[in-house]
């Protein structure tokens, strides 16, 4: 009996699998290296110095900020495979396709409220001149930060759901 059959159906941790947790594990940096390229692009202010300050890195640090943020992408792809599974009627809904990027493009929402909310705290709280304002809403810097988030959290979900169809879970 090979370890990928061994693992179906059992739920070790908080109603998941390690499958699943690695599939948002590896989604998760898939979509923190678009995210990042977007930010590069459009922000490199954020990657390279917002982010690398949060963790007492000062001036700007590319390769402090990629590291972060890939660490953040892991992060909360685990979570995102904690959430799908302990939620009533979300793991039916991201194990389909469509419902895999819907999925995602709504954790991306939802994380947005990560630079909206906790950044700006955080930034404050480790003394970086540059901090937003609580709470950092502003046009069109949320939208954009809402469409990066989305382009990091479908490979997430796109994760979850290829494990769920290579294990049978999948409907």
């Amino acid at each position: 009996m090979s370890t990928e059959t061994a693992d179906v159906g059992r739920e070790d941790f908080l109603n998941t699998t390690p499958r699943r947790i690695l599939a948002g594990v590896v989604g998760g940096f898939v979509g923190s290296l678009l995210m990042g390229g977007m930010m590069t692009m459009m922000r490199p202010g954020t990657l390279n110095v917002a982010i690398p300050a949060m963790y007492g890195v000062e001036g700007p640090s590319a390769v402090a900020g990629w590291a972060f943020h890939g660490w953040h992408g892991v992060v909360l792809g685990a979570l995102y495979v904690l959430g799908v599974d302990n939620v009533p009627g979300l793991r039916e809904r991201a194990r389909t396709l469509g419902g895999a990027v819907a999925g995602g493009v709504g954790y991306g929402v939802v994380t947005t409220l990560l630079p909206v909310l906790v950044m700006p705290l955080w930034l404050s709280t480790v003394g970086f001149a540059n901090a937003p304002s609580f709470p950092n809403l502003a046009f069109p810097g949320t939208v954009m930060s809402a469409v990066m988030h989305a382009v990091y959290a479908v490979p997430v979900a796109l994760a979850y759901y290829a494990v769920g169809r290579g294990t049978g879970e999948a409907e």
